[in-house]
């Protein structure tokens, strides 16, 4: 059985935190500290479009809308994926009810992981679960480059960046290294999640990132109605969509079911997919139009149908892949014995 990646904290080093052999990898970050200048930005190899996620505050949901809007861009003929680049609290493969170390390929790119039709790549499938990361600023940094550029995505419409809360190194590295087709912020009605909310949108600002509007999420009796459309409304900041507090969008989460999947016919799951079809028209990317308002339960039957196929496939893909790199290595132990 091949060890974890972090099996060996001991060799791992500041340029290559994440242990990946370096053949056919980016410049270290020694290079880039070499060269006294900013960092080059980016495309992701394989990815047409990239948004980040981000809510600056912790606790508003951010994760749950990410990997609701991922998985509706796929219910919707994209090929999506998401990629959680929180280093030290990753909620990804929870919500997608996914464990493991993802394989590699022959350049020792990252082989993500997929369940309902998107794929995913996440620091939580690289360390045990119960384990932790103790990092400085530039661990960070480089594991984020290697997650951000080593990742074999093998094409994808759009790729969902979620963001951990806070405005620090992470979010500074991803706008430094790749280029970023927009960004969408996250907040709760409340004041207390705005205020916060306001040094995401200033970051993107800075940086030269399209801000492409903001989610109010969890609105209702308990954190207010109207406080992120108000904002919008006097900040000439596009309102993307409302997604009320309800019960069963935090169950579903916890059950690595997320809400589009669980209860694709729900009111809630149609909130996703107009805000997904709104950022698609932004970002010029086309849409099947089969998951439309009102969709009938047939039309939706056919996409769970397609989405499970396709989960199915890729499933069927890895373990080839697998069994691949294993004979492979079974050759290059023969022909060193010769």
């Amino acid at each position: 059985m091949q060890k974890r990646l972090f099996s060996n904290l001991r060799n791992l080093q500041h340029d290559n935190p994440l242990g990946i052999p370096r053949s056919g990898a980016p410049p270290s970050f020694r290079d880039f500290i070499a060269k006294r200048g900013l960092p080059e930005q980016r495309k992701i190899r394989g990815v047409s479009k990239v948004i980040a996620v981000s809510s600056a505050k912790g606790g508003v949901g951010k994760s749950t809308i990410s990997a609701n809007l991922a998985l509706s861009f796929a219910r919707q003929g994209l090929r999506s994926g998401i990629l959680d680049t929180d280093i030290f609290g990753p909620s990804i493969p929870g919500l997608f009810n996914l464990s493991g170390e993802p394989r590699r390929t022959e350049n020792e790119q990252l082989i993500p992981l997929s369940n309902y039709g998107v794929k995913s790549m996440s620091m939580g499938y690289l360390v045990p679960e119960a384990g932790s990361i103790a990092w400085r600023g530039l661990m960070v940094t480089k594991a984020i480059q290697q997650l951000l550029h080593e990742v074999d995505w093998g094409g994808l419409d759009i790729l969902v960046l979620d963001l951990p809360p806070g405005t620090g190194d992470v979010q500074l590295t991803i706008t430094q290294h790749v280029k970023l087709d927009g960004a969408v912020v996250v907040s709760t009605p409340e004041d207390a999640a705005l205020r916060v909310a306001v040094r995401g949108i200033t970051l993107f600002n800075k940086v030269d990132v399209p801000v492409l509007g903001m989610i109010q999420n969890m609105s209702g009796p308990v954190h207010g109605l109207t406080g992120v459309s108000d904002f919008c409304a006097a900040h000439d900041i596009t309102l993307l969509g409302d997604i009320p507090l309800h019960a069963s969008i935090l169950a579903n989460a916890g059950r690595g079911k997320p809400t589009v999947v669980a209860e694709p016919e729900s009111e809630r799951a149609r909130a996703f997919h107009r805000i997904t079809r709104t950022l698609a028209g932004m970002l010029g990317l086309p849409i099947s139009g089969s998951v439309v308002e009102g969709a009938s339960a047939p039309t939706t039957q056919r996409l769970n149908e397609k989405a499970g196929r396709i989960e199915e496939l890729e499933r069927e893909a890895q373990e080839l892949e697998e069994l691949l790199s294993e004979k492979r290595k079974e050759i290059a132990q023969l022909k060193e014995g010769d």
